[in-house]
């Protein structure tokens, strides 16, 4: 058998999973993060599993509708499209038959989609009014995960707030250490955001004051670092289960 073949099989099967998996590794946490919150606060119910995986499918499906908006090109991700829009619509449909009333967010989701849509047509995806509609959809997520389990918003409102101060400043910090490091500006944006974060936390709850400092301390500080972006990821990964544990703990 020829070596050289098969050596590259291995190869070649790594080229096909990426094409299925984005590279946009530090989304996990946004996805995780306010769905977590949510079945904990609202108490976990079955629909909450066909949530998960709807919820996890539905990014992927569009992360490369947006890819195929972009490229003008949407053959070329006709695979993806195809793969994740069959796992993603039987699960959706599990969901809205058990749960109905979470149909009431549809239209929520499909404003703040068409803006992804209307960033990606541009090629401006990394436009800050197209972050806050992804952090946007995130976070409603709790509210959803409330709905299913027949919780009231109001119950869950302290902890959406919080994640959508928290993953905003995020957006804003991970800028400072990468795509705008350098920037003084774009830095004063960012650590000037966290600080009116860290004073509306308190006001909803003082003892998440601890978690936003640290959040505030890291925007200021870690920017002056030359981090390498695994470095980077790694650190909010830790920042992430700490507003975990924090709002947890409090709300």
């Amino acid at each position: 058998m020829n070596t050289a073949v098969v050596a590259d099989r291995p190869v070649t099967r790594r080229r096909r999973v990426r094409q299925f998996v984005p590279p946009q590794h530090g989304a996990w946490a946004m996805l995780l993060l306010p769905y977590t919150v949510g079945v904990a606060l609202a108490g976990p119910r079955w629909p909450h599993l066909p949530l998960l995986g709807a919820w996890l499918t539905g990014y992927l499906l569009s992360y490369y509708a947006f890819q195929a908006i972009k490229s003008r090109r949407p053959s070329r991700f006709t695979p993806q499209l195809l793969v994740y829009g069959l796992l993603a619509a039987p699960l959706a449909a599990t969901v809205a038959l058990a749960r109905p009333a979470v149909l009431w967010y549809a239209p929520d989701y499909a404003a703040l989609l068409a803006v992804n849509a209307g960033y990606a047509w541009r090629r401006r995806e990394r436009a800050l009014l197209n972050d806050l509609a992804s952090v946007a959809q995130s976070c409603l997520l709790v509210f959803v995960a409330a709905t299913i389990a027949g919780v009231s918003v109001t119950r869950v409102t302290p902890a959406f707030a919080v994640l959508l101060l928290y993953l905003f400043g995020t957006v804003l910090y991970v800028k400072t250490m990468i795509r705008q490091r350098g920037d003084s500006r774009f830095l004063r944006l960012s650590v000037g955001y966290h600080v009116l974060a860290l004073a509306a936390v308190v006001w909803l709850d003082v003892l998440l004051g601890p978690v936003f400092l640290l959040l505030l301390l890291r925007a200021a500080l870690l920017p002056a670092r030359r981090l390498r972006p695994v470095q980077v990821g790694m650190i909010e990964i830790w920042c992430c289960l700490v507003v975990l544990a924090g709002v947890l703990a409090t709300l």
